[in-house]
């Protein structure tokens, strides 16, 4: 098949790593993959391999503007019907963040058709999906989309959306429960498919006399980065030794170093940057980190985990994980294959940790079992094949055309 990939940024930025395993599973079976992000800004982290087979035009770019000015010329009738599709937009604000998405809908549209793309698929629910079903009903290739969790609170024409798209990807069931919480109609073609990642080889142990303790996540409030940092206070005070590494980057940096100097943390704990994806896999390949830990809270809203593709990542590769029963992360660490403490409870997630880190057969077996449930139910084979099959699924449906009003 020829599949157009619809993402918010990928291959730029550094948010979307989770997409990538999808994207390469894809083509290793042979599909032809075309990657488009909306608004390509900011470097390419994890994307490299991505680009050259991606379109990388931004959303005012000559080439979007010439496209979507052709369009409009050729067919001005259509082009006042698409209009229309949008004026369901709940607030101002969502409605003229769908009209920035027109021109680059109009030129994806004629991608579609001169690629000769058997189906459209877009991550997020927000305006990467307005602007793949805009495309999609203007070239008559089938679309669907993968919805997270933000976006779906969001809610930016989502009734709309799955009316139109040939089926909607939830990545847990704490997503499809908050679509339905919201009163949106699934009539059949609502899925829980969860992402997926490549599962390793052989994996191996080969810890350092100092315990490294691991959370890879953006440090932004919702991972509860702070409660962590009280945590290891906690565990210091204990006699504990090792090491914290946070990898990731984010608007909390500077107020978490402060925390961490305050706290008397300093010498024990690393903030590490943003970290490559690839080399985050290395840091797990090379069996230095005891345990990932990632602590997150419920902000409310529906800003919380979904099915953490962090955890997914560490459980692969036999690493005991402990965190949070925070949206669907639940739903990813059963009973016996992780540890899971109640969120912003640092003595409590204090315990979880000290019972692994003075356990060894306790971290073993976890570590086992999470990458037991990880193969059983997340490898990217299985998912992507899933996935393929709603996609070949959906060319037998038609796919509602944009009336012509020229």
């Amino acid at each position: 098949m020829k599949i157009i990939c619809v993402t918010a940024s990928l291959p730029h930025g550094a948010d979307e790593a989770f997409v990538i395993p999808e994207i390469n599973q894809l083509r290793r079976c042979g599909h032809e993959v075309l990657v488009v992000p909306r608004s390509p800004r900011g470097c390419i982290m994890h994307g490299a391999d991505l680009v050259s087979f991606a379109r990388r035009e931004a959303l005012c770019s000559t080439p979007v503007l010439k496209a979507a000015g052709a369009a409009m010329l050729a067919a001005p009738g259509r082009t006042a019907a698409i209009l229309g599709l949008l004026f369901g937009s709940r607030s101002p604000a969502v409605a003229i963040k769908n009209l920035a998405v027109i021109p680059k809908a109009l030129w994806l549209a004629d991608v579609a058709a001169r690629w000769k793309a058997d189906h459209i698929h877009c991550h997020w629910a927000g305006t990467t999906a307005t602007m793949s079903m805009l495309a999609s009903r203007i070239s008559g290739v089938p679309w669907s989309l993968t919805a997270h969790r933000w976006d779906i609170v969001e809610n930016n024409l989502l009734a709309a959306k799955v009316r139109s798209a040939s089926f909607v990807r939830f990545i847990s069931e704490d997503g499809l429960r908050m679509a339905r919480e919201i009163g949106i109609g699934l009539a059949g073609n609502a899925r829980v498919l969860h992402m997926g990642v490549t599962i390793p080889g052989i994996v191996g142990r080969r810890y350092g006399c100092r315990p490294v303790l691991l959370c890879p996540a953006r440090l932004v409030e919702v991972k509860g980065h702070r409660f962590l940092l009280e945590t290891w206070r906690i565990l210091r005070s204990r006699g504990v030794e090792g090491e914290l590494w946070l990898a990731g980057q984010g608007e909390l940096r500077a107020s978490l170093e402060s925390l961490s100097e305050a706290l008397g943390l300093a010498g024990s704990v690393k903030f590490l940057g943003a970290v490559p994806h690839h080399e985050l896999l290395k840091i797990y390949e090379d069996a230095a980190v005891y345990a990932v830990v990632l602590p997150s809270i419920d902000l409310g809203h529906g800003n919380h985990e979904g099915i953490p593709v962090a955890l997914l990542e560490a459980m692969s590769y036999g690493i005991p994980v402990v965190a949070t029963p925070t949206g669907g992360t639940s739903e990813l660490v059963v009973p016996g294959t992780g540890l899971l403490a109640p969120p912003a409870d640092p003595v409590a997630m204090a315990d979880r940790i000290q019972d692994l880190l003075c356990d060894g057969n306790l971290a073993k077996q976890l570590g086992d079992s999470g990458r037991r449930r990880v193969i059983e139910a997340f490898d990217i084979v299985r998912v992507t094949a899933e996935l393929v099959n709603e996609f070949e699924t959906s060319t037998l449906r038609p796919v509602s055309a944009v009336p012509e009003y020229a």
